[in-house]
């Protein structure tokens, strides 16, 4: 199948997903409801699973994805299986020249990475990643606010993502599979790549995988001078579930939940004279924030709309596979430095 641009609604774009688990049924689901493409094929080793999701989502199950593409010779697929199966996948897809989306990570590890980036380029496909938080509308409303200044310089930032263990994980820790979303972010808020990586942490209930870790980034200095620092919390132990960003800045601090993609800003009012102690606690008691409006939407939906219009417009994917391969990268340095510490 040569590459080409296309007009979706005449000529019919057609999309695929290969592993429909916890994850890759809402890519199908997303897909089958826009009306730029259509949903030719969903693949899973999980017979019942597939067929479930064939059915909810009125398309044909494949157990083989070889098959699949094959059979319904796809424009662009979503991979979502499990991660160690993401590299000899992505190739095959790759070679048969299929634009593709892989949920992250982008693969194992980073030899695995930079094959299927090469091959990318080889073929000149569209190879995206499956970085979802950032087309969160809460994520790209604290981008704006940064943009236009409202929080001044940033000197540090920090992210949470917390939750139960997932019966899906199998072949990742927790920093690979829900860390690296916020390793991510942090880059894409900050516009700048970590120098320097820290990371506390170890296996609590999980024997084989790391279940909680506390990662430390260093980016480098700003405009100002001044150092940023990042802290990401994230584990498979605490009985709700959280996703925040708190961004502290020298004029005002931002504090953004993603799951109800509300974001919240601070004015700051300090100043450094003060008359007596209660003068004292006026200038520093909490500041009453204020609510930023943010219009809702499933970030999974505009990241997959966001794919389709690069596929079509020949544009540059939003999340590009080396943002991804760096996000790879710093995920393992950090497991690595947790794994060096406990011996």
């Amino acid at each position: 199948m040569k590459n080409r641009r296309l007009n979706p609604i005449k000529l019919g774009l057609k999309a695929a997903v290969i592993g429909v688990g916890s994850m890759g049924r809402h890519h199908a689901r997303n897909y089958s409801q826009m009306r730029e493409v259509e949903l030719v094929g969903v693949s899973d080793t999980d017979e019942m699973a597939g067929q479930k999701a064939a059915g909810e989502f009125k398309t044909r199950f494949y157990k083989k994805y070889l098959e699949m593409l094959e059979t319904e010779n796809p424009h662009l697929v979503s991979l979502a299986a499990p991660t160690r199966l993401h590299h000899p996948i992505a190739l095959d897809v790759i070679r048969r020249k299929i634009h593709l989306l892989i949920e992250k990570p982008i693969t194992f590890n980073i030899d695995e990475a930079q094959e299927v980036i090469d091959e990318a380029k080889k073929h000149k496909i569209k190879l995206t990643v499956g970085h979802v938080e950032r087309f969160n509308p809460a994520v790209i409303a604290l981008k704006k606010l940064i943009r236009q200044g409202r929080l001044g310089t940033i000197i540090s930032i920090m992210a949470r993502r917390a939750g139960t263990i997932p019966n899906r994980i199998k072949d990742a820790n927790v920093i690979l599979d829900i860390g690296v979303h916020d390793i991510d972010l942090l880059s894409f808020i900050l516009e700048r790549r970590p120098i320097n990586v820290f990371a506390s942490g170890g296996r609590a209930i999980l024997r084989k995988h790391e279940d909680y870790a506390d990662i430390f980034l260093e980016y480098p200095h700003g405009k100002d001078g001044l150092k940023v620092t990042g802290h990401i919390q994230t584990n498979w132990l605490t009985p709700v579930k959280i996703r925040k960003l708190n961004v502290t800045g020298i004029k005002g601090y931002a504090v953004a939940n993603l799951l109800t993609q509300e974001l919240i800003l601070f004015d700051t009012k300090y100043t450094h004279e003060f008359d007596d102690f209660e003068d004292f606690v006026g200038k520093f008691k909490e500041s009453t924030g204020k609510k930023i409006k943010v219009i809702l939407k499933e970030p999974l939906r505009v990241q997959l709309e966001s794919f389709v219009d690069s596929v079509v417009n020949g544009k540059a994917p939003a999340v590009s596979p080396e943002e991804a391969l760096w996000a790879l990268r710093t995920a393992i340095l950090a497991t690595e430095s947790i794994r060096i510490k406990s011996g």
